[in-house]
């Protein structure tokens, strides 16, 4: 838990820099998108590569590895000098996140499994935690006037002690079924399960980011409210998808992951409905919260079922599942932005009402046909 937190604390951190990073150097809007996705091409190099390095070495070795490249890349961001420095150091700062990222989830796989009962989804709550911790520590202590680098260096350094105080406890290797130490690497790419997963998590992903990216303009531009009751949206989509990691595994010990994919999505198929029909403040708002606790589970559920892939190890097929997710959240914001260039937002955001749809009929069957 304590990992995942420091997970979601840095990566926000760093988001609450952007605007910084983007003064600092005079970026144009072109220049600044490139930076951000210097972080996902890091994030997506690592999980290309680095899959078969981490069921080799172990989840504790790679976690230790993964944060400290997190924390001490993070804490570079604001200090580069100039402009091409620091698109090293966030695709490095995503590289050492990544590897964290598999290697955390690995590792909550097997503990997951020795326990006997789902905590997948209660550990990405921890995530979302951190996230809304990172940004609202980042938020007070800039308006208190603390140098933005020096926040960036602070949460750094929390990070780094609070994993040197957590990493005893994580399992030096996570155990895998059918002796999948044996298994090649080249073998993740021809599982027909790991790629309907990574498809199912590249779905959920471009509604998420669609979500993240778009929820405050909807309620802008189409509810026409406030810009303080606009930036509320994001708080109720975040605040959903939090109390529905909590409660999610609850719900998948007692009815099952095929039985909470389909509620899940159709639940946040319903919110995002509402919102799309009836474009009124308050309905508007309970959508969106829909909308998070429906989006919640879909990926502790996907990366828990990646894990338990025969044929392959655990951090192998993490990597995939988490590599496609990410181009789902890269190319979800555009693929809306681009339907609304040509019509409107909200027949934009119905994009993510068929992703959800989607979800809620194919989700179910994909998780009983391989058993997973």
């Amino acid at each position: 838990m304590a990992i995942f937190f420091i997970a979601g604390m840095m990566y926000a951190s760093w988001g609450v820099h952007v605007p910084t990073v983007r003064d600092k150097f005079a970026l144009s809007p072109g220049m600044l998108s490139f930076a951000l996705l210097a972080v996902a091409g890091g994030s997506i190099f690592a999980m290309l590569t680095n899959a078969s390095w981490i069921a080799r070495v172990g989840t504790r070795n790679a976690c230790m590895a993964g944060g400290i490249g997190m924390v001490i890349f993070g804490s570079l961001i604001l200090v580069t000098p100039t402009y091409w420095m620091l698109l090293i150091v966030l695709a490095a700062f995503g590289f050492g996140m990544a590897t964290l990222d598999v290697a955390m989830n690995a590792e909550a796989s097997a503990v997951e499994e020795a326990l006997g009962r789902p905590i997948m989804s209660s550990l990405h709550g921890m995530f979302s935690v951190g996230g809304m911790a990172g940004a609202a520590a980042g938020g007070a202590l800039l308006a208190h006037g603390l140098a933005p680098a020096l926040h960036l260096a602070l949460a750094s350094g929390f990070g780094a002690l609070v994993l040197f105080i957590s990493i005893p406890s994580v399992l030096p290797h996570v155990p895998h079924h059918d002796e999948h130490a044996k298994a090649s690497s080249s073998n993740r790419w021809r599982s027909g399960a790991l790629w309907a997963l990574g498809g199912m998590a590249l779905i959920a992903l471009i509604a998420e980011g669609a979500m993240y990216d778009w929820a405050t303009v909807y309620m802008r531009d189409v509810v026409l409210a406030t810009p303080s009751v606009s930036s509320a949206a994001y708080a109720a989509f975040s605040g959903g998808m939090a109390a529905g990691r909590f409660g999610g595994d609850t719900v998948r010990a007692r009815f099952g992951a095929p039985q909470l994919i389909f509620g899940s999505a159709g639940l946040a198929f319903i919110g995002m409905v509402m919102a799309l029909v009836f474009p009124i403040t308050w309905i508007t708002m309970t959508g969106f919260t829909l909308m998070g606790l429906g989006l919640a589970n879909m990926m502790p559920v996907l990366f828990a079922a990646a894990a338990r892939v025969e044929g392959v190890t655990a951090a192998e097929g993490l990597a995939q599942v988490a590599g496609l997710a990410y181009f789902g959240l890269l190319f979800g914001p555009v693929l809306i932005g681009g339907v609304a260039q040509i019509s409107t937002l909200p027949i934009g955001l119905c994009v993510v009402a068929a992703c959800c749809a989607i979800i809620t009929v194919i989700g179910p069957r994909i998780l009983r046909r391989w058993k997973i």
